[in-house]
C-alpha cells in the first residue's frame, strides 16, 4: 500500500480544483504533447483518441479534476480507478512507464499555470500522483499474476493466428483467433475484451481493444470488428487493416483478457442486455454464455441497428433464444430498408427508448448491461436512472475513453 497522502498536500490539491476546472484540457493536452516525444511511450496509446479532436485529453482532464475534487474521498472513484487499471492491463502498462507520465503531468502544470503553480502546488501534485501511481501499479501487478499463474494465461504480448474470418455484415466481421504455441487460452469473462498490437505498413506500432465475442472456453477467442471511417483515415487505420488484410494464417500479437464490464455469474436474477450497432459484441458473448450455462435465466436482449445490412450476428443471435421461453429477443430498426421484413428480421421501427425497457423488461429486478456509442448510451442509461432502477444494477460499456458519459450518469444517479 502506498505512504498515506499528507494533510497539508490533501488541501493543496483541492485548492487547485478552480484552476483544473478553468485549463484542465489545455494542461492534458499539453502533457500528451511532452509524453510523446518519448516514441516508446506515445506507442503505449490509441492515436485516434488523441490530438485537438480527440477524446482522451478531454477524458483525463475530467479523471484528474475528479482526484482532485475526491482526494480525501478517494472511494467515490473506485469504479472509475478500475476502468483504467483494466485499459491499463490490456495495454501492458508497466511500473517503469510511470515516472515518464508523471513528469509529463507534472511539467504541464507548470507550464500552463505559470506563477500560480507555487513549488508548494507542485510538491503537493506530485505527492498525489505517486499516491495514486502506486495505488494502480499495485492492483495491476496483482492482475498479472493472477493472468499468468491461470491456465491458458500468461503476460504482455502472445501470438496468435487468425484461424478463419466471417462476414456479419456491410460493415462488420469476426475474426477467429487460436494460440500460435498451440496451446489453452484464458477463459475471459463475457464481456471483456482483448488487447491487439499490430504493425501496419506507414503506421507505426498500433493498439486497440475489441470486445470478445464468444462465450468462454478453452480454445480460441473470436472478436467481432467494424470498419470504421475509411481506408487511410486514422480513426480506422486498424479496423480497415483487419478487414483488408487479416485472413487466416495471420498472426497477430494479443494481450490476456480484461475489462471490468462482465456478466455477473454468480447471480440467477434476471438480465437485460442492450445493444446499439457493433456494441453487440459483448452482448453476445454474454448471450452464448447465458444460453450454454444457465439457459433457464430470464434474459431479454434488445438491440439496436439502422437496417438489416450492418446488423451482424442477427440470425446466431436468433439461433441462441429459439425455442427457449426464458431468453426473449427484440430488434429495432431506426431506417429499415424494403428488404427488410417486421417480425422476421426486426420487431420495431424506432430507437430503443429508457422509457420502453422499464415498460417492456422487469426493472423492479433486472441487472441492465449496456454497450453501443456514448449518445446511445448517454440517453439509455441516464433515462434508466431517472426512471429509478437503482445505479448498481446499471452496468455499461463504450469504445473509447470515458468522459461526459461518466460524468452525466454521476449526476443523474
Amino acid at each position: 500500500m502506498p505512504t498515506p497522502l499528507s494533510l497539508p498536500a490533501v488541501a493543496l490539491v483541492k485548492a487547485t480544483v478552480p484552476a483544473l476546472e478553468a485549463h484542465g484540457l489545455t494542461i492534458t493536452h499539453r502533457m500528451y504533447e511532452r509524453l510523446f516525444k518519448n516514441v516508446e511511450m506515445r506507442d503505449l496509446f490509441n492515436q485516434s483518441h488523441h490530438g485537438e479532436a480527440g477524446s482522451q485529453p478531454k477524458a483525463l482532464a475530467q479523471a484528474v479534476l475528479a482526484y482532485a475534487r475526491n482526494i480525501d474521498k478517494l472511494s467515490a472513484l473506485s469504479g472509475a480507478v478500475e476502468r483504467i487499471i483494466q485499459r491499463h492491463v490490456a495495454l501492458n502498462i508497466l511500473p517503469e512507464h510511470y515516472p515518464y507520465v508523471g513528469e509529463a503531468l507534472l511539467g504541464a502544470i507548470q507550464e500552463v499555470l505559470g506563477e500560480a503553480a507555487t513549488p508548494e502546488i507542485c510538491a503537493a501534485w506530485g505527492e498525489a500522483y505517486w499516491f495514486l501511481a502506486e495505488l494502480l501499479i499495485g492492483r495491476e501487478a496483482a492482475i498479472y499474476r493472477d493472468l499468468a499463474t491461470r491456465p491458458g494465461g500468461w503476460n504482455g504480448w502472445r501470438e496468435f493466428v487468425v484461424e478463419s474470418v466471417l462476414t456479419e455484415s456491410e460493415t462488420i466481421r469476426s475474426f477467429v483467433l487460436v494460440p500460435a504455441d498451440g496451446r489453452a487460452v484464458l477463459r475471459h469473462e463475457p464481456g471483456q475484451y482483448l488487447g491487439l498490437q499490430l504493425d501496419p505498413p506507414g503506421h507505426g506500432v498500433l493498439k486497440r481493444n475489441y470486445s470478445i465475442s464468444c462465450a468462454p472456453n478453452d480454445r480460441a477467442y473470436r472478436i467481432t470488428v467494424k470498419r470504421e471511417g475509411h481506408a487511410g483515415r486514422p480513426a480506422g487505420v486498424v479496423s480497415n487493416w483487419l478487414h483488408d488484410q487479416a485472413h487466416p494464417g495471420t498472426l497477430l500479437k494479443v494481450a490476456p483478457p480484461a475489462g471490468e464490464f462482465f456478466l455477473d455469474r454468480k447471480d440467477d436474477g434476471p438480465v437485460v442486455l442492450v445493444s446499439g450497432g457493433v456494441g453487440l459484441t459483448p452482448m453476445i458473448s454474454m448471450l452464448e454464455t447465458i444460453a450454454d450455462a444457465t439457459p433457464g435465466r430470464p434474459t431479454w436482449y434488445v438491440h439496436s441497428a439502422l437496417h438489416g445490412r450492418v446488423h451482424a450476428m442477427r440470425d446466431h443471435a436468433q439461433t441462441l433464444v429459439a425455442g427457449n421461453e426464458a431468453l426473449q429477443l427484440h430488434t429495432f430498426y431506426s431506417e429499415p430498408s424494403e428488404h427488410d421484413r417486421r417480425g422476421r428480421h426486426y420487431d420495431t421501427h424506432g430507437r430503443i427508448t429508457a422509457d420502453w425497457l422499464v415498460g417492456h423488461t422487469p426493472h423492479e429486478h433486472a441487472t441492465y448491461y449496456l454497450c453501443g456509442p456514448k449518445p446511445f448510451l448517454a440517453a439509455l442509461v441516464n433515462g434508466l436512472l431517472r426512471l429509478g432502477v437503482p445505479t448498481e444494477r446499471v452496468r455499461f460499456e463504450f469504445f473509447g475513453p470515458a468522459d461526459e458519459l461518466i460524468e452525466q450518469q454521476r449526476h443523474a444517479a
